[in-house]
């Protein structure tokens, strides 16, 4: 079974920094895509950013120049850096991880999520 466990999380004010943390762990094979994703209080989901195996890295608007998607292969743990912070940036942050574990195709596992709260 594969397991994601978020980390990092917490509280800090506006202009503030924090480093988020999603190592998984289990029978892994291989990992392609992980991904970190926001559910802000009364709305969906949003992706956020995401880095490929290869270190390819993609952001929402809203995030560009201030968050750094990073990723430890050996670890198998991806890492989100977010300066700048706005209380806008307040929300749950999700890991997502497409994961190879020996069944017939790999699939989506997902953290259970860590609190950002940025005050004003």
């Amino acid at each position: 079974q594969v397991q994601l466990v978020e980390s990092g999380g917490g509280l800090v004010q506006a202009g503030g920094s924090l480093r988020l943390s999603c190592a998984a762990s289990g029978r892994i094979f291989s990992i392609n895509f992980m991904r970190w994703y926001r559910q802000a209080p009364g709305k969906q989901r949003e992706w956020v950013a995401a880095i490929s195996s290869s270190g390819t890295t993609t952001y929402v608007g809203s995030v560009k120049g201030r968050f750094t998607i990073s990723r430890d292969n050996a670890a198998n743990t991806v890492y989100l850096q977010m300066n700048s912070l706005k209380p806008e940036d307040t929300a749950v942050y999700y890991c997502n991880a497409n994961i190879d574990s020996g069944s017939h195709y790999p699939r989506d596992y997902w953290g259970q999520g860590t609190q950002v709260t940025v005050s004003s």
